[in-house]
């Protein structure tokens, strides 16, 4: 079909051609007077195939409404950007970005031009992105599955509050992460001695959670054997040297033994922030004779326990670092001495209360999120 062209369309032709992009011109009544070679390219269609025809036969439906609704807009607002598609002659769809423009020549007729420029690669790109982020959800959905499992698994390992003849216990675990490195005991051996156990295994997150709960297996069954709290701690040195050393591994431990009376306790540390012992108006630390656990060989010395007679009303206090670690905005730490100050202050609230007063003055004392698990086991003679 001959089209007649206007002047300044046939001058401008030889550049038109030379576009890395799809262009197409229509006159005034839609019909199209010009398409350069990429168009064809990109459309399937060559320039004397779609001469004189209009969009609307390439275009139906959805497509050609909103096709129509861009035209309008463009004649409306002289120019107008927005995404879009050709149909190429094998069936497919090239996505295109669309940028029209309408122009007046000196005679007062109105063209329009059209330029297509191909993001199939875009596209492309995106839908592997799709695709991937898509694999990235299911996989993170699996990975929250499984810390929720995991999660359950160490909140179940959590010492219990209990009464025990005539002591009373009541423990905290807080981790800074859905799981942690620290883990507590309350264990009793039948009726003739009560366990109390605190850890602290060193990092946080997945990696200590498996050595902690890997020793926490170890530790019940070396006192389902009936070790002595020393020989526990030399055992659980050995096996971590023997099975789970690594580079700049250690964890921490704290152990008291009470008969059934409750009058007489046995108090074993090593590496670990002093338990502290309430009685007769004063709060004393009972410090760790027992290095680092971990490290060294010797790191548990033949005389690795203390044995100290209980009154009524005497507490003991065990807990991890994260509780005495705590730093202010003026970096100060809570530390043992704001701990023992708070136990001295609160010295006849319930246990019960006083746990929840000590984990409230740390968190009112700490700057920000606790950087550390925390774990707490207090004990009362009654």
């Amino acid at each position: 079909m001959e089209i007649e062209k206007p002047e300044w369309l046939v001058q401008m032709e030889g550049i038109l051609e030379t576009l890395n992009e799809g262009v197409m011109i229509l006159n005034d009544c839609e019909q199209i007077i010009f398409v350069n070679e990429y168009m064809a390219h990109l459309s399937g269609y060559s320039a004397p195939e779609v001469l004189g025809r209009t969009p609307s036969q390439y275009f139906q439906g959805d497509d050609l409404l909103f096709l129509r609704q861009q035209i309008e807009r463009n004649r409306q607002q002289g120019e107008n950007r927005y995404e879009f598609h050709i149909p190429h002659r094998n069936g497919t769809r090239i996505p295109v970005i669309v940028g029209s423009r309408a122009i007046e020549d000196l005679e007062g007729r109105v063209f329009g031009i059209i330029t297509f420029t191909d993001i199939s690669a875009q596209k492309r790109v995106e839908m592997q992105l799709r695709e991937a982020n898509a694999q990235l959800e299911e996989r993170q959905r699996e990975i929250d599955f499984e810390l929720s499992l995991a999660e359950r698994v160490q909140q179940s390992l959590a010492p219990p509050s209990l009464r025990w003849g005539r002591i009373v216990v009541e423990t905290a675990y807080q981790p800074v992460r859905s799981i942690g490195g620290d883990f507590g005991m309350v264990v009793p051996n039948g009726n003739d001695s009560l366990t109390l156990m605190v850890c602290d295994v060193s990092g946080h997150g997945i990696s200590s959670a498996l050595i902690a709960n890997r020793i926490y297996t170890e530790a019940i069954s070396l006192l389902e054997r009936n070790a002595s709290l020393g020989d526990m701690l030399r055992r659980l040195n050995e096996f971590v040297l023997q099975h789970i050393r690594t580079t700049g591994f250690y964890f921490t431990m704290a152990a008291a033994r009470l008969d059934r009376n409750g009058r007489r306790l046995t108090y074993a540390g090593a590496g670990h922030p002093p338990a502290l012992h309430i009685g007769s108006g004063n709060c004393s630390p009972l410090m760790p004779r027992s290095a680092l656990l971990g490290l060294l060989e010797d790191a548990v010395p033949d005389e690795a326990e203390d044995v100290i007679d209980l009154e009524v009303g005497d507490r003991l206090v065990l807990y991890t670092d994260g509780i005495t670690e705590s730093f202010n905005d003026r970096e100060e730490q809570f530390g043992t001495d704001g701990l023992q100050k708070t136990l001295l202050e609160h010295g006849q609230a319930s246990l019960p209360d006083l746990k929840n007063v000590i984990l409230d003055r740390v968190a009112a004392w700490r700057n920000g999120p606790a950087a550390d698990d925390a774990s707490l086991v207090l004990l009362e003679i009654t």
